[in-house]
Formats: C-alpha cells, sequence, structure tokens
C-alpha cells in the first residue's frame, strides 16, 4: 500500500509537470536543445549512480554561458524533473526495502525541504558545508576501511531496528532542509544507510523518490513563472529519462562488492566539493548576478 501511495503520488506530480511544460511549448513553441540532451544524458547517467548531477551541470552551464547564473539553479532543477522522476520510478519498484522506512524517510526529506524553506534562510551555510564536508570524509575513510576487512563492514539488510529506523528518518529530514542551500543527499544517504548494515543499494529508493517528488513539483512552479529556456529545458528532459534508465540496469547488476568501492568514491567527491564550495565565495562577497557552485544533489 505504502509503495502504491508513493507511485501515485509521483505519477500524479510527473503528467502536472509534463502537463506544464506541454502548455509553455504551445505558448511558446521551440525545438529541444541537442546540446541540453547530451548534456543531461551524461549527467543524468552518473545521477543514477549516486554521484549527482548538480555539480558538474553547474560547471558546464556556466562555462558554456547557456543561461544567466541565477537562472542555474531552476534550469537544473526543471530540466531534470522528468529523469529525477525516472529514477524515483525505477529503484522505488527495483530495489526491496522496508516500505515503511521508505515511506517515512521520503515523506520526512520532502516536509524538510517544505517547511526548511524560512529555516534555511536563517542556517550559516559555510559552517554547515565544512561540517558535512569534513563528516563525509571520515565517513568515506571509516567505509574503505571496513570494505579492506579492517573494521566492520556494512550488510545487505533490507530494513533496520527502531532506534536505526528513526535515525534514517530524522537525517532525512535535515537533509530535506538542507537542499534549500543547495546541499544535495545523495552521498550523505548512501554513507549513512551502509554504515548502518544496510545493502548500499537500499539508499537509492529513498534518495531517488524524494528527489522526485520535489523536483516535478518544483519544476511546475518554475516553468509556468520564471523566464527560463525551455529550448535547453526539453533537451534536458528527453536526453536524461533514457540514461537513466541504462544506469538503473548497470546499478541493479553491480556486485555488492563493487558498489561499496563505489559509495566510496562518491562520498570522497561530494566531501571535496562540499569543502570547496565552504571555502569558496560566499553570497555576500559574490559579484551582482552570480551564485555560489550547486553541490552534488
Amino acid at each position: 500500500m505504502i509503495l502504491i501511495l508513493l507511485l501515485s503520488a509521483l505519477a500524479l506530480a510527473s503528467m502536472v509537470f509534463i502537463a506544464a511544460l506541454g502548455a509553455q511549448l504551445r505558448r511558446h513553441p521551440t525545438r529541444p536543445s541537442l546540446e541540453g540532451a547530451v548534456m543531461s544524458a551524461v549527467t543524468s547517467f552518473f545521477d543514477a549512480l549516486g554521484i549527482g548531477c548538480f555539480a558538474p551541470t553547474t560547471a558546464y552551464l556556466k562555462f558554456r554561458r547557456l543561461v544567466p547564473d541565477d537562472l542555474i539553479p531552476a534550469t537544473m532543477v526543471s530540466g531534470y524533473a522528468l529523469a529525477a522522476a525516472t529514477e524515483g520510478f525505477v529503484f522505488i519498484t527495483a530495489v526491496k526495502v522496508d516500505p515503511l522506512l521508505l515511506g517515512l524517510a521520503i515523506g520526512a526529506s520532502v516536509l524538510g525541504a517544505l517547511l526548511g524553506v524560512s529555516i534555511a534562510a536563517r542556517l550559516p551555510i559555510r559552517p554547515i558545508r565544512l561540517t558535512l564536508g569534513l563528516g563525509l570524509l571520515i565517513a568515506a575513510a571509516s567505509f574503505s576501511l571496513s570494505n579492506l576487512g579492517l573494521m566492520p563492514q556494512g550488510g545487505t539488510a533490507t530494513s533496520l531496528p527502531p532506534l536505526a529506523f528513526a535515525l534514517v528518518v530524522a537525517v532525512s529530514f535535515g537533509l530535506g532542509v538542507l537542499m534549500n542551500l543547495g546541499i544535495g543527499n545523495f552521498a550523505p544517504t548512501l554513507i549513512l544507510i551502509s554504515l548502518l548494515g544496510m545493502d548500499p543499494r537500499a539508499a537509492f529508493p529513498i534518495m531517488m523518490g524524494s528527489a522526485a517528488l520535489l523536483m516535478v513539483t518544483s519544476g511546475v512552479r518554475i516553468i509556468t513563472a520564471r523566464p527560463v529556456n525551455l529550448a535547453l529545458i526539453l533537451g534536458m528532459a528527453l536526453g536524461g529519462a533514457p540514461a537513466v534508465l541504462v544506469a538503473a540496469f548497470i546499478v541493479k547488476s553491480l556486485p555488492l562488492e563493487i558498489l561499496r568501492w563505489g559509495v566510496v568514491a562518491v562520498v570522497t567527491y561530494a566531501g571535496a566539493v562540499m569543502l570547496h564550495a565552504a571555502f569558496a565565495r560566499t553570497n555576500a562577497s559574490a559579484p551582482a548576478g552570480e551564485t555560489p557552485a550547486e553541490l552534488p544533489g
């Protein structure tokens, strides 16, 4: 029942997004951007592996100057909405995980993102990024030792005892709040699930499901209210979903040992980017019109 409700909510939100995008295209006819489709195919492939697409997309859009800096976040959310929805459908149905844990974690993440709009505005971004960046690097080092047999290793569980269960739900809420600061939930969720003894693959439906619901609902507001590049967004939408399907089969068939080392690579990368963002210029010191780099998400 929980899975049916999650999938139904995601399907409804996706149809609303498609209808909104179609309405905008009827008002402003345009062809999909080939460059956007190719970029989205590449980044969405790695996003479905848990690496995240926001950081490389931000770098590419800034390098190519395809949209103004202040429209980069809106372009990514709306352009990757259908790819995120595809990830949600694939991983919620294909990866076995406790339905109650899945539903509560996704619900907590979405609730945190919605309530966190005002909370995030009062949080100091640099200390948060420093803390999370260092924490991710420490977690990656610990997980490497586990993979080498020098520390207790993660397991293959699909559920958790009550205390760990509550921890995942609470952390999911916190990560939902932090999404408003451009801090993605992929790497933290991946490492938390793994260190608690669950199968790393169990993190995918949690992190993909929450991201999918947030992006399709936000995408509707963006494309109807913001002066976005519809050609680029359409290209990203068309290129991302097929790439997700290809990556999903790879994730599903990866041996657990390889996936564990993949977790280390993903978390190390995310931690390094987080620290780089923490030491980069803040909003206050950035020139007008320049946005801070987005983090993996």
